[in-house]
C-alpha cells in the first residue's frame, strides 16, 4: 500500500500556481532550490534500461531511462512495456526527490521497437513526399503508438543536412535542401508535441556536413569532421536548427561528430555561444549514446568538459552510477558550479513538465498499434514517397495485366523497413514482422499476379539494400553488388531482362545506388526508398489509384565516389544521373 500510495503522489498535479520549477515528491512539494546536490545530479543522469538495476535508480535518483535500439523489457509485448514502466514509477517515487523518470526512444520511423506498431517510411522517402502536413499526421500518429508503452520522448527527428550519401545515417536525413529539412522537422515536431510527446531534434551540429574518410576509428565518414569554415557550416545549418527552436522544441541532441577537429560534446562555443546565447534555445541539450567518450581524458574529465560546455543530459547507457559520482565530485571539487547545475536541472524539470509527469497520474492510454489512422497515413506517406524516375510507356499498370513479381526486395517487409526496426540494425528475418511486402500488395491490387516470367506481360524486378544504421551503413561502394547491396540484386537484374516483357525496375534503400549502366534494360524506374509496412502505398502509384508526386531530395550521382555532390556543387553536373528534385508524372 505504502509503494502505490507513493507512486500516486509522484505523479499529482503541481499545486495551483506553482512554478515550473517547483515540483512534486513522495513526501512533499519541492522547488528547485530544495532539492539536494544529489538528488540534482540525479536529474542529470539518462541509463540504458538494462544497465542500471530497479533500486539503483531508486536510491540515485536517476532523472531519466532510455532504450537503446532493439532493447526491450521481456517479448517487448505492450503488457510488458506497461509492467516496466510502473516498475519505474514506483522507483522513482521511493527516490529522495519523489520526481519520475522520462523515458526515451528512439521511434525514428513510428514507434519502431515494439511489435505490430506502424512503420513509416524513413525521412529520406519523407523527403521525396516533401509535405508538411503528412509530417505532423506522422508525427502525431507515432506520439500515440508511442503512448501505449508509456513512452515520453523521441529521439527524433533527425535534422541532418544530407551531403554525402556514402554516410550510413543517409536516410535518416530528409534532403540535401536545407528549406525542406526545416519545414519538414517543424511539422513533425508539431506532430509529437501536440500528441504531448517530448521532440529531440538531432544530432547538433553539422552530421551530414562530415568529410569521407574522417570517421571515427573504422567507420569512413560516420562521427567523421566538418572541416569547412564553421561560418560556412552555419549558414547550412543554423535556419534548420532555428525554425526547430521557433517551434518550440523540447530537446537537442548533441552530434557524434567533430567541427573544425573539435569533438561537439565539448564545443562550448556551439553548444553555448551559438545554442543557446545567439539561438535561444531554452530546452535541454542531450549528450548522444556515450558521446562524452570521445572527448581527452578520464571519466571526470570528459563529464566536466560536456556539462561546462552545455549539455544538461549525460546519456551514460551503461555506467550511470559512474557517472553520477564524477559528476557529483566535479562539483565538490568546484570543477563544475552548482550554478550550472541548477541551469540543467530547471531545464531538465521544466521539460518533465511539458511531458505531463508532473501532472496528476494519467488514465490509460486511449490509443492502440495499428490504427485505422496511423495504417491510412502510412500508407499515404509510402504513395507519395515514390519517385518515378523513368518510364517509357509503362506505367501506370493495368488491373488486368499478368504481372510477375521478382528481386531479393519483392518480398521482405525488414528489407522495407531498413535500419531502426525492432533492433537496431534492422532485420531481415521476416517471421519477426507484419504489414505487407511488395509481393503482398500486388497479390492484394491484382488478380493476375503470376508465378512464372512466361505467363507475365510486365516484369516487376526490386531490388535493393540490406537494413543497416549509423556506421555500419558507411560505404565506398553503392555499386548493386557492393557490400551493402542485396545478394543477388545483379544476378535478379540479368536474368528479368532475358524474358523479353517490359521491366519496371523498383528499388527499395536509403539512398541512390550506382544504376547508370542497367537504365537501358528497364522500361521503368521508381525509386521506393525505405517504405516500411504499408507496402500497398507502392501498388497505389504503379497503378494509378494514385498520382506520382515525389520528387528526388537529394541529388543521385552517377558513382559511388561522385556522392558527396549536391545542389550546390554546380561544377560537376556531369556526375549527376538526376539532380535534386527530379520525378517524373503520369499524365
Amino acid at each position: 500500500m505504502k509503494r502505490i500510495i507513493l507512486v500516486m503522489l509522484a505523479m499529482l498535479l503541481i499545486l495551483s500556481g506553482c512554478s515550473a520549477d517547483e515540483v512534486p515528491t513522495a513526501n512533499s512539494i519541492k522547488t528547485l532550490s530544495d532539492l539536494t546536490l544529489e538528488e540534482k545530479v540525479g536529474q542529470m543522469i539518462q541509463v540504458e534500461r538494462s544497465g542500471l538495476s530497479l533500486s539503483r535508480v531508486e536510491a540515485l535518483g536517476i532523472g531519466s531511462v532510455l532504450s537503446g535500439g532493439g532493447s526491450v523489457p521481456g517479448n517487448g509485448s505492450i503488457s510488458a512495456w506497461n509492467e516496466m514502466m510502473t516498475e519505474y514509477a514506483e522507483a522513482s517515487a521511493g527516490s529522495s526527490s519523489g520526481l519520475p523518470v522520462i523515458y526515451g526512444i528512439d521511434a525514428v520511423h513510428g514507434n519502431n521497437n515494439v511489435p505490430m506498431a506502424t512503420i513509416f517510411p524513413h525521412n529520406i522517402g519523407l523527403g521525396a513526399a516533401n509535405d508538411p502536413e503528412l509530417l505532423r499526421k506522422i508525427g502525431q500518429a507515432t506520439a500515440e503508438e508511442m503512448k501505449v508503452i508509456g513512452a515520453h520522448m523521441n529521439f527524433a527527428p533527425a535534422v541532418s543536412v544530407i551531403r554525402d550519401k556514402r554516410w550510413g545515417r543517409t536516410y535518416e536525413g530528409y534532403s540535401e535542401d536545407p528549406k525542406i529539412v526545416s519545414k519538414l522537422g517543424v511539422s513533425y515536431i508539431e506532430g509529437l508535441r501536440d500528441a504531448g510527446i517530448i521532440a529531440t531534434a538531432k544530432h547538433f551540429i553539422g552530421d551530414g556536413y562530415v568529410e569521407f574518410g574522417t570517421g571515427e576509428g573504422e567507420n569512413l565518414i560516420d562521427r567523421g569532421n566538418v572541416a569547412m569554415p564553421i561560418e560556412d557550416m552555419m549558414a547550412i545549418y543554423s535556419p534548420v536548427y532555428q525554425s526547430a527552436i521557433d517551434s518550440g522544441v523540447d530537446a537537442i541532441m548533441v552530434s557524434f561528430s567533430s567541427v573544425s577537429g573539435e569533438k561537439m560534446h565539448g564545443n562550448e562555443y556551439l553548444l553555448t555561444t551559438v545554442l543557446r546565447d545567439e539561438m535561444n534555445f531554452e530546452g535541454v541539450v542531450i549528450s548522444d549514446w556515450e558521446g562524452i567518450y570521445g572527448l581527452h581524458g578520464m571519466l571526470e574529465d570528459q563529464v566536466v568538459k560536456a556539462v561546462n560546455a552545455g549539455i544538461d543530459l549525460l546519456m551514460q547507457p551503461y555506467n550511470g552510477e559512474e557517472t553520477y559520482d564524477a559528476l557529483l565530485n566535479a562539483v565538490n571539487d568546484g570543477r563544475i558550479s552548482e550554478e550550472r547545475i541548477n541551469e540543467a536541472v530547471s531545464r531538465i524539470l521544466d521539460m518533465k513538465g511539458k511531458a505531463g509527469l508532473l501532472d496528476a497520474a494519467p488514465e490509460a492510454s486511449e490509443y492502440k498499434l495499428g490504427s485505422d489512422f496511423a495504417i491510412a497515413t502510412a500508407r499515404e506517406a509510402v504513395a507519395k514517397s515514390q519517385v518515378l524516375l523513368k518510364n517509357e510507356d509503362v506505367l501506370p499498370l493495368k488491373e488486368d495485366q499478368r504481372v510477375y513479381v521478382m528481386g531479393p526486395a519483392s518480398d521482405n517487409i525488414g528489407i522495407q523497413s531498413g535500419g531502426w526496426t525492432l533492433e537496431w540494425q534492422g532485420t531481415m528475418t521476416e517471421q519477426f514482422l507484419w504489414g505487407d511486402s511488395i509481393l503482398d500488395a500486388f497479390k492484394q491490387t491484382s488478380d493476375f499476379v503470376v508465378d512464372s516470367p512466361t505467363d507475365a506481360d510486365v516484369i516487376v524486378l526490386v531490388i535493393g539494400e540490406k537494413p543497416y544504421a549509423e556506421m555500419f551503413g558507411d560505404t565506398d561502394d553503392a555499386s548493386l553488388s557492393g557490400p551493402l547491396s542485396l545478394n543477388g540484386n545483379l544476378e535478379a537484374a540479368e536474368l528479368a531482362k532475358t524474358y523479353g516483357k517490359p521491366v519496371v525496375t523498383l528499388i527499395v534503400a536509403g539512398r541512390p545506388l550506382e544504376i547508370e549502366e542497367h537504365l537501358n534494360d528497364w522500361d521503368a524506374l521508381v525509386m521506393s526508398f525505405l517504405p516500411g509496412t504499408e507496402a500497398l502505398g507502392i501498388t497505389d502509384v504503379l497503378y494509378s489509384k494514385m498520382p506520382f508526386t515525389g520528387k528526388l531530395p537529394i541529388t543521385w550521382p552517377k558513382e559511388t565516389s561522385g556522392y558527396d555532390i549536391t545542389f550546390m556543387s554546380s561544377d560537376r553536373e556531369a556526375e549527376i544521373l538526376f539532380p535534386l528534385g527530379y520525378g517524373l508524372e503520369i499524365e
